[in-house]
């Protein structure tokens, strides 16, 4: 019923990886960062996007004509992990290296690719998301903003919500209404837009989260904003089908399950120190998981460089990822019961607190626990 091919990796592999991971030492020992939890959604830093671009580590997999690398996916694959499990800070250029350059490549015009993936590759573009509403957030086809023709261009009012890094992003792909739906069919009637966040007639405002984190999520106000005919991304009125291939590359990656990780490798230490039986269970069990969700995890990457659109596959991945994510550190919290505090490394106590408080966050970014499970059960033939 579904599909997760095995993979495996080669000697090019295994020498990238330590490439990626010297790279990290180096910035790590010399201040370029500090190791944090859900570095993709909370830690960015253009400088460190840059660097990973002059070492040709974003736009992988793309043409080099559009500024990318030619790149095997199992590539991209590796060094995406290695900066998950250093707890790197990636946020500014992560949904637009992961998701919408690919949209881009696959959906948009020659001059879209040519004027914006080769920035992106170098780390000086960023993206953000332009999905989810207020009132339509697990059920997307009920969204609001609409793109009205309006001469050469088009009219762009609505508000979309969560729409994380907007604040210093350059561009949204925002999913919009542009024709009245088919009767109950409310996926009919919907389109993709490039949006530039400088015009006029943008209001970004920051959400704060429950950690009372710096500015992440944004809500984005869209008031009568003038776009470019070019503005379209793919063709009018498939924005659905083009959101549900996007979607795909956003559930299926290995940030749906490594985001606490460093959480678990950073105390390793400590609890050696203190091994008995419970732990070693507990620390078996969470390495079997962790195993298992990679090989699934790595089998969707196969697909998508095959040009497949695993849905399905990236709706389970997700929502096993989500609850692996917070076992993690459920675990860990068992784990680290009876350890003195003295005996845990410097700055664990800040590492640990950010990622309980950013636990919530992982059941809803990316879609919902219940609307993954739907998408599941429909595959099954359960509903």
């Amino acid at each position: 019923m579904f599909s997760f091919p095995k993979v495996s990796f080669d000697e090019s592999c295994n020498t990238l990886r330590s490439e990626v991971r010297s790279f990290l030492d180096y910035q790590r020992l010399n201040g370029g960062f500090t190791p944090c939890a859900d570095c993709w959604v909370s830690a960015a830093s253009p400088e460190f996007s840059q660097a990973l671009g002059a070492q040709g580590w974003l736009g992988m997999l793309w043409p080099k004509q559009y500024g990318g690398h030619e790149r095997p996916a199992l590539h991209r694959y590796i060094v995406t992990e290695e900066l998950l499990a250093a707890g790197a800070p990636v946020a500014a250029h992560w949904i637009a290296d992961r998701q919408s350059g690919s949209q881009i490549l696959r959906f948009g015009s020659e001059a879209q690719k040519l004027s914006i993936l080769p920035r992106i590759a170098r780390g000086e573009c960023y993206t953000a998301i332009g999905m989810s509403e207020s009132q339509a957030g697990s059920d997307l086809a009920a969204v609001q903003t609409s793109a009205v023709k309006n001469g050469s261009g088009w009219k762009l009012n609505g508000r979309k919500i969560w729409s994380t890094g907007a604040h210093f992003c350059h561009y949204m792909i925002v999913l919009a209404r542009t024709s009245p739906a088919d009767g109950r069919n409310r996926q009919i009637g919907l389109s993709q837009f490039i949006v530039d966040l400088s015009l006029p007639g943008i209001e970004i405002t920051g959400i704060r989260d429950l950690a009372g984190s710096p500015q992440q999520f944004n809500e984005t106000l869209f008031e009568n904003v003038e776009l470019p005919d070019d503005a379209l991304l793919g063709t009018e009125g498939h924005g659905w089908q083009q959101c549900m291939s996007e979607l795909a590359l956003e559930r299926s990656g290995p940030e749906r399950f490594l985001t606490t990780f460093i959480c678990l490798e950073t105390a390793l230490p400590a609890i050696a120190q203190y091994a008995d039986d419970r732990r070693a269970a507990l620390i078996g069990k969470l390495y079997a998981n962790l195993r298992v969700l990679r090989r699934m995890s790595l089998g969707i990457a196969r697909l998508l460089q095959n040009g497949e659109t695993p849905t399905t596959e990236a709706a389970v991945v997700k929502e096993v990822g989500t609850r692996m994510e917070n076992e993690i550190i459920t675990d860990l919290r068992q784990l680290l019961s009876g350890i003195p505090a003295k005996d845990l490394p410097e700055g664990f106590p800040t590492l640990l607190r950010d990622a309980i408080l950013h636990l919530p966050s992982n059941t809803l970014r990316g879609g919902t626990t219940e609307i993954l499970r739907g998408i599941i059960a429909r595959q099954l033939g359960m509903r």
